[in-house]
């Protein structure tokens, strides 16, 4: 609740508390006598009101694909962004960004759905290659999995930079900043997607808790359970390229949410996925929502790309994780 309100409050033109709190009332319908609030409720209403949703959404489905992805490979380290989901999801959004121009571009109702689909297609077909090629004698080997998510991710990479020999300027740049990842330009056609697939996942993933429970035992053991292991296999890859396609797509790339977040709240609460997922839904979209503020007030009016500011929080904390498992 602090990150969201600070994230309403404070930019450019801050906003007082009472401000904040009087152009929502507005927004929601609520007259209030005696208060002039036109400025700060424009504000709120079409600038701020739908990035903090954004970002709150965002690192949230970021989070739980970060903790799906853990508890389906049953390792810390495993994330979206580092097997190749995300620059899956990246490939396909820059299919419709730069294809969509070449062939005289896309009318501005369907873009973010055709964003949407072509990000989670492409998020889904990386995620079901690596599973595959991390798959040997029916079990999943972690090591093989992780290089599989390297490769590909060089590949992808190798196609994104021929759509960007192949954009003219405005979409280079529309391409480079995407690729950075920012919560600008927020609106609400962007966001009502993104909403109801954040909200889809949050409700599905901890229905599951119990069998990620016991997946971390080791698949035999889940079977002897009584779990559908290889259905919840599919079921947590469908999700994770869901959530990370759509935020993808939504608001670029943004790495190391899906790292650091879980990892963060499993030092702090422990490693049961009835707590691990709401709470690092929480985390993720507070994380998100306060790394938006320092990118918006650190070269303030100028605005830095969320994704630097969150690799550069991510980078060192994956280096301080590999070298404290070290003898």
């Amino acid at each position: 609740m602090i990150a969201f309100w600070l994230s309403l409050a404070l930019g450019p033109v801050s906003l007082s508390f009472g401000e904040t709190l009087g152009a929502m009332f507005r927004l929601l319908g609520v007259p209030l006598q005696g208060q002039s609030l036109g400025s700060a409720e424009l504000i709120l209403g079409q600038i701020r009101l739908p990035r903090a949703l954004l970002g709150l959404a965002v690192g949230a489905v970021l989070a739980l694909s970060g903790v799906a992805m853990q508890g389906l490979f049953r390792n810390p380290l495993a994330d979206p962004g580092l097997i190749g989901v995300s620059s899956g999801a990246a490939l396909g959004a820059a299919l419709v960004i730069v294809g969509g121009e070449l062939m005289g571009g896309i009318p501005p109702l369907l873009e973010p759905y055709l964003l949407s689909l072509s990000a989670f297609v492409g998020g889904l077909g990386v995620t079901v290659l690596v599973y595959r090629l991390g798959r040997r004698d029916g079990r999943t080997h972690v090591a093989t999995m992780l290089l599989a998510g390297i490769a590909l991710t060089a590949l992808v990479g190798a196609l994104i930079g021929l759509f960007t020999y192949l954009a003219d300027d405005t979409t280079l740049r529309t391409l480079t900043f995407w690729n950075l990842g920012s919560l600008n330009g927020a609106n609400y056609a962007r966001l009502w997607p993104l909403l109801l697939v954040t909200l889809g996942v949050a409700i599905w993933l901890p229905r599951r808790s119990q069998a990620l429970n016991a997946l971390l035992l080791g698949e035999s053991e889940a079977r002897h359970l009584g779990f559908d292991v290889e259905r919840l296999k599919r079921e947590l890859v469908f999700c994770t390229a869901l959530g990370v396609g759509t935020a993808v797509a939504a608001a670029g790339m943004i790495g190391f949410v899906g790292l650091v977040v879980p990892h963060l709240v499993r030092l702090m609460i422990g490693p049961d996925h009835r707590l691990l997922l709401p709470a690092s839904a929480l985390a993720g979209g507070s994380l998100l929502l306060l790394a938006d503020l320092l990118a918006r007030l650190t070269l303030a009016p100028a605005e830095l790309p969320i994704g630097i500011v969150t690799a550069l929080l991510g980078g060192p904390f994956f280096l301080y994780l590999l070298l404290r498992g070290r003898p």
